[in-house]
């Protein structure tokens, strides 16, 4: 019962130390998310706080996850445009960059900023202390974010296409990881202002690396049964 009672109580604080976290991030943004605001917005000091995240940029971490929300509630719809995998995940490419480039800072907490951890093993941490509420979100979500290497999930995605006879098994894991590269570049090339692009500016020039990328591993023979394509922007 004693150790029931510790579980809710530090479930509870996880929870009010997200909250407030994530309140930070809607009113102050990204850039000035700072412990003491998050603790004094919770009602405790800042040295609680570290008494259940081993790192700011932890806590970070899992309040940016929360405003993935509404990439995830689009993209059903987005993939329902597919008549095949490869198209399906052209158009899941479109959609998270939408959303992405809509919050570089956001997604660049999640996918690309330095964590003191692989994310891999952050998540199994927080999680086998937090199981039974990770960070307050669906069902679905939490899927994502325990499967979190981007590109692992996305060669699981387009595996389909080899049974389908667009490209080679050899090729999956290749365009995978050249894909998520090209959306890392676009990124880091928006964030750090090295280019002067518009959002969607950003967004056609990525997809248009990543349909280049796919066409390149299409076979020959079944390129014309992939009805999506986009184009380079002129600079």
């Amino acid at each position: 019962m004693k150790d029931s009672r510790k579980e809710i109580q530090r479930s509870r604080m996880w929870r009010y130390f997200l909250d407030a976290a994530t309140e930070v991030i809607e009113e102050d943004g990204i850039d000035h998310f700072t412990i003491r605001k998050i603790a004094n917005k919770a009602g405790f000091t800042s040295s609680t706080a570290y008494n259940y995240f081993k790192d700011l940029s932890h806590l970070k971490f899992f309040a940016a996850m929360r405003f993935m929300s509404d990439y995830l509630e689009e993209l059903p719809s987005y993939l329902e445009k597919g008549n095949n995998t490869v198209e399906k995940w052209l158009y899941s490419w479109e959609c998270f960059c939408k959303h992405s480039f809509a919050q570089p800072k956001i997604y660049s907490v999640i996918f690309m900023d330095n964590l003191g951890s692989i994310p891999e093993d952050l998540l199994e941490h927080y999680y086998k202390i937090y199981q039974n509420d990770l960070i307050g979100l669906p069902e679905e979500i939490k899927d994502i974010i325990m499967e979190h290497s981007f590109a692992k999930r996305s060669a699981l995605f387009i595996q389909p296409a080899v049974e389908e006879k667009f490209m080679e098994e050899e090729d999956i894991e290749m365009l995978s990881d050249m894909t998520l590269l090209i959306w890392k570049g676009m990124m880091n090339t928006i964030i750090n202002k090295r280019r002067n692009y518009t959002q969607e500016e950003a967004i056609q020039m990525t997809l248009y690396y990543v349909y280049e990328s796919v066409m390149n591993v299409i076979k020959p023979e079944k390129r014309a049964d992939i009805n999506v394509s986009y184009t380079k922007i002129a600079e």
